[in-house]
């Protein structure tokens, strides 16, 4: 569902369970960036999740199939979502309300601020831990974003933290009360929609990521391509 808040279009993630990345719901980030990008009125993008759900990762009936052409090509779809909000043309805002788990943590990944409510929830790339490889357009935006400090844990370690303990492994940059993350987030969103130019802001961002941005493009582009040929 989308909702205005002045400049701000807030784009509120809720599959009644546990806010998978399945293919409806990556369209459904995908035209709210769409939707945001293409309106002169709107100047940021906040993406919130459901009470004590952000995103739990991909769709596991996808994902534990035996049709590998299928898994492959649904992560190669969340490598091009990420791609997307790491490179929109507004600014991006996270209100993660709960656990953002393995493709969850990544969609925090692709965000300019992420606010994360401050709860018992999971944070992190749980990917070694269950016997995966993180596909390489998730290694470049892990390295691109994740503090250095922290880039073994919680990549080749699998570490998962809470919200409060993410904001120093880069996943989230603050937390707040749950019960008001989404204000917390349409507040650091307005703020930014007011203050920068966007014509700037595009132009910055192109130059700031462009390198990162293309390699993640030519990285999501060979997944689909190996797609086909497993397919």
């Amino acid at each position: 569902m989308l909702e205005r808040r002045g400049p701000v279009l807030v784009a509120h993630l809720d599959d009644g369970k546990a806010n998978a990345l399945s293919a409806s719901m990556i369209t459904s980030i995908d035209s709210a960036i769409t939707e945001a990008e293409n309106d002169d009125e709107i100047r940021a993008l906040v993406i919130h999740g459901r009470p004590g759900r952000f995103s739990a990762g991909f769709d596991l009936s996808v994902m534990g199939g035996d049709d590998f052409a299928a898994i492959i090509r649904l992560v190669a779809d969340g490598g091009a979502l990420v791609h997307r909000l790491y490179g929109s043309s507004v600014p991006v805002v996270a209100a993660c309300t709960g656990h953002a788990v393995a493709a969850g943590a990544l969609i925090l990944l692709g965000c300019d601020v992420r606010v994360g409510a401050d709860l018992d929830a999971k944070i992190g790339l749980n990917e070694v831990a269950i016997r995966m490889v993180l596909p390489d357009w998730a290694f470049t935006i892990g390295v691109d974003r994740l503090s250095r400090r922290h880039l073994q844990r919680a990549i080749a370690n699998a570490r998962i933290t809470t919200p409060a303990e993410a904001v120093d492994v880069g996943f989230l940059d603050e937390v707040a009360p749950a019960e008001h993350v989404l204000d917390r987030a349409v507040e650091v969103a307005t703020e930014m929609a007011t203050t920068l130019d966007p014509a700037a802001y595009a132009k910055t961002v192109e130059k700031l990521r462009g390198d990162v941005l293309t390699t993640m493009g030519d990285q999501v582009a060979s997944d689909r391509a190996s797609a086909d040929t497993v397919g």
